[in-house]
């Protein structure tokens, strides 16, 4: 098995000032030059580019980073839970991992105090994500190895 040194990080462009902070943190341990990025509408559409990301190959993981709030018209913790069982999915199908960075608070109000709470929160999160793929691959290393 090849160690692939490429990952692959999906952000929803919904709130995208929040987002984007995730890719932030991913950057801080992960090198730019290593990360492709894309950009998908919203959180609904993760699960399958990540699954197609993962299916080239070409990636020790795929992280994948949204919002999902409560725009009051629909059930938000539904779209939450469709796409983070789709994001497991793709992981389990194709043997890549697949990280979810999504964050689905029950109490967000578009304001510049919770704006800058969730920004800083993205970055933490982007990072985790980063020494989690980092973390896993170095495990999947080893048991290659010893088999």
């Amino acid at each position: 098995m090849m160690t692939h040194t490429r990952y692959a990080f999906i952000k929803a462009n919904w709130h995208s000032d929040i987002v984007d902070r995730a890719l932030d943190g991913f950057l801080e341990l992960i090198p730019a030059e290593q990360v492709d990025v894309f950009d998908v509408p919203g959180a609904f559409e993760m699960p399958l580019l990540a699954r197609d990301l993962a299916q080239t190959g070409q990636y020790a993981a795929v992280a994948c980073a949204a919002f999902v709030v409560d725009g009051g018209i629909y059930r938000h913790d539904f779209v939450a839970q469709a796409v983070v069982d789709g994001l497991m999915r793709a992981g389990l199908d194709t043997g890549v991992p697949v990280l979810s960075v999504s964050l689905t608070p029950h109490q967000y109000q578009e304001t510049d105090h919770h704006n800058a709470i969730y920004r800083d929160h993205f970055v933490e999160k982007g990072r985790e994500a980063a020494q989690a793929a980092l973390m896993i691959a170095k495990t999947r290393a080893e048991l290659t190895r010893a088999a």
